[in-house]
């Protein structure tokens, strides 16, 4: 759906608790179609963010290790490096 989001399985090292909600946070704006949440959105829009961060966090702790690491690094770490 989203090409954007990166991938995360695979990682070294592994994806961070940040780096896991941030991924949630952009599946959730972009399902939703909302850039900043409102008063009336914020708290369905936090709600949505952990129930979809934590899927991910199990999902993640479920998979077996990939072969080779994911062509590119999470937006955080890109930052980090840049840094």
């Amino acid at each position: 759906m989203c090409r954007n989001i990166t991938t995360l399985r695979g990682l070294e090292p592994v994806a961070t608790a940040e780096e896991i909600e941030a991924a949630a946070r952009q599946y959730v704006r972009k399902v939703g179609g909302i850039q900043a949440p409102s008063a009336r959105t914020e708290a369905a829009m936090e709600k949505a963010v952990a129930a979809v961060a934590a899927a991910t966090t199990e999902l993640l702790a479920e998979l077996p290790p990939r072969k080779q690491p994911p062509k590119n690094d999470p937006p955080l770490r890109r930052l980090a490096a840049r840094a």
